[in-house]
């Protein structure tokens, strides 16, 4: 399986860039591997569930620094599933899609509105939401 490309944005501010290559949202860990390819010596960093914001599954680790993220929805722009709105707990705001949302759940996947993000989709991890409403 091909490794894939994230940045894990932590509560406490701090993000980790890395690959997963067996990612299951129900569990209330992971592994997060440093490089591409799993090296000899080289350990995965073990994350716990808890301490996230959120999962960017990003193109590439670096983004395009000069490019502004739209991040609200505008009159007239459509949807791969169910308009939402996210407020992380410290204050982020972000609109995009929703498959399925169940509060009671360890978290959801929000599909970014903007197709030329570098984010392709986010895991939300439900105790770092202040807010959430469908639009």
């Amino acid at each position: 399986m091909e490794p894939i490309k994230v940045v894990v944005w932590l509560l406490d501010g701090r993000f980790l860039k890395g690959y997963f290559q067996n990612f299951n949202p129900a569990n209330p860990s992971f592994y997060l591997l440093k490089q591409a390819e799993n090296t000899p010596g080289s350990k995965p960093d073990q994350v716990n569930v808890i301490d996230v914001k959120g999962v960017f599954f990003v193109k590439t680790h670096d983004g395009n620094k000069d490019y502004r993220e739209r991040k609200m929805f505008m009159e007239g722009d459509r949807a791969q599933a169910r308009k939402a709105e996210v407020t992380f707990a410290d204050g982020e705001v972000i609109q995009g899609s929703v498959v399925g949302y169940d509060p009671s759940k360890p978290g959801f996947f929000l599909i970014p509105l903007d197709a030329k993000s570098n984010n392709t989709r986010i895991f939300v991890v439900s105790g770092a939401v202040k807010n959430f409403r469908f639009l």
